[in-house]
């Protein structure tokens, strides 16, 4: 395995959404991830890509042999990642306050909705349930409603990144105390994280709480989105008015429209005239027209589009995997390059892991 976490041993207990994408990014780059799931769990299929990178341990946690195969892996584990609700691990006898008595340097990453306390800590909850009490999902979308922006912000957003996030600070940490510890990542808080540039900027009195009405959510002529004659779409962020003076050239703007910018009571006229303009050809027309300048005009692609655009195509931001095209790993390393591996095909034996790990070595 190549990667800057290699020799990084990670225990994931198999959960949906944000720990198995945390898990993703680690194996990405390079840690030994060992996932113990339910032994009648479907493996195998490579259109499964956020379970690549695997060891899959099949384990009934109802079973004394198989809980003990289960603390012996996290008993030499660096990471251990959980994604249940408050309380499950404990009445396993897998929480943290036994996993840390048993391996002082263990960090353990618990990922959750809202968090290990509170009252709505023990609550069923999804994506839009934690954006929604974070502020986030008042913040998105056109003025008559609000619009979930698919599970990016919450699940992955504000659940894998802050997760990943604490557990390599816990991980450089233990490298001058010797001592691991939680890792409490909860979706909401992470989101609420998010919003900080937001929050400050209704501090100084610059964003507004209504939708279509800031700079940033589709209120401003130059930072949204149009049609183009094709019934197509292409987005425009000319924020800076260098880029929206390029803008406005490029693409035959009016010269009375200059002014318009900083006026907000023409900002409904001109976006009347930016749509007009933007109707009289096609997506495709356009991004040949405004690709090679400074306009912030760009595509709106869908996933299968996207895959193959010469940009993502010359940076490989697409990999195949078992014949499966997909994301390739994210962030790049100079000399020591992340890797997108195989999905685990089979159950591997849980005391043949534990023994590879309690040799010091990882798959």
């Amino acid at each position: 395995m190549a990667g800057p976490l290699r020799g990084l041993r990670v225990l994931e207990f198999a959960g949906l959404g944000p720990a198995p994408f945390a898990c993703m990014l680690l194996s990405d780059m390079g840690a030994d991830v060992v996932t113990i799931d339910r032994p009648q769990a479907r493996v195998g299929d490579p259109r499964n890509v956020m379970q690549r990178g695997r060891t899959l341990v099949q384990l009934d946690l109802k079973s004394t042999a198989d809980l003990d195969r289960a603390r012996d892996l996290a008993d030499h584990a660096d990471v251990l990642v959980e994604g249940f609700r408050p309380g499950v691990m404990e009445r396993l006898g897998l929480g943290p306050e036994e996993a840390l008595q048993r391996n002082p340097g263990l960090v353990y990453a618990r990922m959750t909705g809202w968090g290990q306390e509170g009252p709505l800590a023990r609550t069923a909850g999804h994506d839009i349930n934690y954006i929604a009490l974070s502020g986030a999902l008042h913040a998105i979308g056109p003025r008559e409603r609000p619009v979930p922006p698919l599970n990016l912000l919450g699940d992955y957003g504000g659940g894998s990144m802050y997760l990943v996030t604490g557990v390599l600070a816990a991980l450089f940490e233990r490298r001058q105390s010797g001592r691991g510890q939680v890792v409490d990542a909860a979706i909401v808080d992470g989101v609420t994280s998010l919003m900080t540039q937001f929050v400050g900027m209704g501090l100084r009195g610059s964003f507004v709480e209504q939708r279509e009405s800031n700079l940033l959510d589709g209120a401003a002529p130059w930072y949204t989105v149009y049609e183009t004659a094709d019934g197509q779409h292409v987005s425009v962020g000319a924020l800076e008015p260098p880029f929206f003076a390029e803008l406005g050239r490029r693409i035959g703007l009016a010269a009375e429209w200059s002014d318009a910018r900083n006026d907000r009571a023409r900002w409904p006229a001109l976006r009347a005239e930016l749509a007009a303009i933007f109707r009289t050809r096609t997506r495709d027309e356009w991004t040949a027209l405004l690709q090679d300048s400074d306009s912030c005009v760009a595509p709106v692609l869908s996933l299968s589009e996207a895959a193959g655009h010469a940009h993502n195509t010359q940076r490989s931001a697409f990999v195949e995997v078992d014949g499966v095209r997909q994301p390739a790993p994210a962030p790049r390393f100079s000399r020591t390059p992340a890797q997108a591996r195989s999905v685990a095909s089979a159950a591997t034996p849980g005391c043949e892991v534990g023994a590879r790990w309690k040799e010091g070595r990882t798959g």
